[in-house]
């Protein structure tokens, strides 16, 4: 069948949107037509080549559908059904999976290939294979998935709340609840305000942290992190510094997460390890380049003082219990959803959206599909 698609063709340059081939659902695959994608940064580090992928590639990870056909021996999902992709497949048998730690599943090895779990192409185009990221591509009108991929929703959940709960919500919520394991009444700093930052924030909030910074170099993004529940916020890193020590009295923070667009493992790690108090825990959670390796980093202090690094994929989230939770979380009124979407574009306004994020025009940007 034919879908209409943003491609990328070369690392660096626009998103091409234009109407490629798409195979139909092999066993245990379905096919997905994507009412909403969420326009999250992953995305662009794609067209950068920080995440090492190659072109040409159908872009989109974050997404809402309604399931259109089903291939052979896929179970608990059916025609019709509401889905949200997840960017981490799950097998539920390998070892991180039966550890509890569905988000390293072993399925997701060959995750920048995008040729499908098996492999194999979905997507064609001017005579060549198309990738998809994540085995997804939700910056496509139609999708086909594997099983694993996918997780059904109530009918009931807007599409495009829905489509951030693949991955910005949890990833953000989680970095805070899971990988920083913040408890009530501690101080957590959120380096960048963006939209996994705002989730980090929610989940600092939720899980009854006392004090919440949200630092961030663009005034209306600090202004919108009041409304997700930072406490304080701060334009930089010396201000950060100064109001933190402030509001401690000198202890500093039990928790700082990083989640800003592009991580500089030379620029970034060393100022946030010192936000932190003694036995102090730093969350990565942003992305870097893959090809670079310098971290300026104080070993002493990091032994000395007790302090953890840690790294956190998809907020250390399993998607089959954890999504469910976040939406009975927006349904309590304790998550907010709708607040995060500032823009909404056509397929075809893709690159201006992707200007208005890198611009810091918005929290959150979703590509609202056609199902006319």
């Amino acid at each position: 069948m034919k879908t209409k698609a943003a491609v990328m063709w070369e690392l660096n340059q626009p998103w091409v949107v234009e109407e490629i081939e798409l195979d139909p659902p092999k066993a245990g695959e379905v096919l997905v037509r994507w009412h909403v994608a969420g326009m999250c940064h992953s995305d662009d580090h794609l067209r950068t080549g920080d995440m090492g992928a190659g072109t040409p590639i159908v872009g989109g990870h974050e997404g809402a559908g309604v399931i259109e056909a089903v291939g052979p021996g896929v179970t608990g999902l059916a025609e019709g059904d509401h889905v949200i992709c997840t960017f981490m497949p799950s097998c539920g048998q390998c070892r991180w999976c039966a550890s509890g730690r569905s988000n390293l599943c072993d399925l997701g090895a060959n995750l920048m290939m995008g040729y499908g779990i098996d492999g194999t192409p979905r997507f064609h185009s001017r005579g060549q294979d198309c990738s998809a990221i994540c085995f997804l591509g939700t910056f496509s009108e139609y999708a086909v998935l594997h099983e694993r991929s996918v997780v059904k929703i109530d009918d009931d959940i807007p599409m495009d709340v829905a489509a951030l709960v693949s991955c910005g919500v949890p990833t953000g919520y989680g970095s805070a609840v899971n990988t920083a394991k913040v408890v009530p009444g501690e101080t957590v700093v959120v380096i960048g305000a963006g939209g996994v930052g705002m989730n980090a924030i929610q989940g600092a909030r939720i899980a009854g942290a006392e004090r919440i910074v949200a630092v961030d170099p663009v005034a209306g993004k600090r202004d919108s992190a009041k409304l997700f529940g930072a406490t304080h916020t701060a334009a930089d890193f010396d201000e950060a510094t100064a109001l933190v020590r402030d509001l401690t009295l000198g202890a500093m923070a039990d928790a700082a997460i990083i989640t800003i667009g592009v991580v500089r493992g030379e620029e970034h790690i060393a100022p946030t390890m010192g936000l932190v108090s003694k036995g102090g825990r730093v969350v990565v959670t942003g992305v870097t380049p893959v090809f670079d390796a310098d971290v300026k980093l104080s070993l002493f202090d990091l032994t000395i003082f007790q302090k953890e690094l840690r790294g956190s994929l998809f907020g250390a989230c399993n998607a089959r219990s954890d999504l469910p939770m976040l939406f009975r979380l927006y349904r309590s009124g304790q998550l907010k959803l709708d607040e995060l979407i500032t823009h909404r574009y056509p397929l075809e306004e893709i690159n201006t959206g992707y200007e208005d994020m890198l611009a810091g025009r918005n929290i959150r940007g979703v590509i609202v599909h056609d199902v006319s």
